[in-house]
Order: structure tokens, then sequence, then C-alpha cells
């Protein structure tokens, strides 16, 4: 690969010498289902649909030696489409998941959390955090600390 500028000689000993970098990864999906909010208060109560778009990070230290890449984008797009596609097109409240919890946008961002998560149990990189947003203007993000 050739840069537009030429590094200096002392940029690679100057980089080994920082703190421990980390690598972050953000891939987007979206996926269009209904549900009604139980306890609500308002019309939210009633059955709606929404196009819900979903963000999702992982993070990792070290790179493949041999592509210089955490994780290819590719397969967390491909990990991520098989969790969205038992949401796709279906009454979020009729699943088992949310049969017992509430189908909000936070509840929606911890479940594809913890399904992606297994998906990815022998990935080189780790799960960060999982973003839903019903529009562009709210997001609600679940990570685990």
């Amino acid at each position: 690969m050739v840069w537009p500028f030429e590094a200096p000689d002392h940029m690679d000993e100057h980089m080994s010498k920082t703190k421990k970098g980390v690598y972050q990864l953000t891939v987007t999906d979206d996926f269009a289902a209904a549900h009604s909010l139980r306890n609500y208060g308002g019309a939210c109560e009633n059955l709606h649909g929404h196009n819900f778009a979903v963000e999702v990070s992982v993070r990792g230290e070290k790179l493949d030696p041999d592509v210089e890449i955490l994780m290819d984008f590719k397969v967390l797009k491909g990990k991520l489409k098989e969790v969205l596609a038992t949401l796709d097109h279906v009454c979020l409240n009729e699943t088992p998941f949310f049969q017992e919890n509430n189908p909000s946008s936070e509840n929606l961002a911890r479940y594809i959390f913890h399904e992606l998560k297994t998906l990815l149990h022998d990935a080189p990189a780790t799960l960060y955090s999982v973003a839903v947003s019903e529009k562009a203007s709210s997001k609600a993000m679940y990570f685990e600390e």
C-alpha cells in the first residue's frame, strides 16, 4: 500500500511505546417489526411498527498479522444478519423473549447483544455495544462493563 505521505522514521518506535491501543469496528443494519409497549400509558401501547436501525461495535487489541485487520466486516455483518433475521417482519410481543420483556429499544439492544455475543464466541474481537434506533434522532445502547 502506498501512502500519500512519508511517515517519520521514529513513528513505529513512538507508536510501540504509547498506551495500549484498542481498535473498534462498527457495522449497521436494520429490520422491520411490529410491537406494542405494555404499561406505556400512551399511543405506543397500540400495535405499531418501525424500521429499526441497529449499530454493533466490536473491539480488540490485536490485528491479524497477515492482513492487518481486527475482523472482517463481512463476517461481522453476516452474524448480525443472522440475529436480525429472527426479528424481521414479526410482532416482537409474540416472540419468547419479548413475551416476558417489553419490546422497547433498550430491551431490543440487550437481546441482540446477547444473541450476537453467542455467535461471536470464537471471533478475534469482543462484542462491545449494540445500539437500536426507532428513528434517527433517538438511540438506545446496551453494553456490559
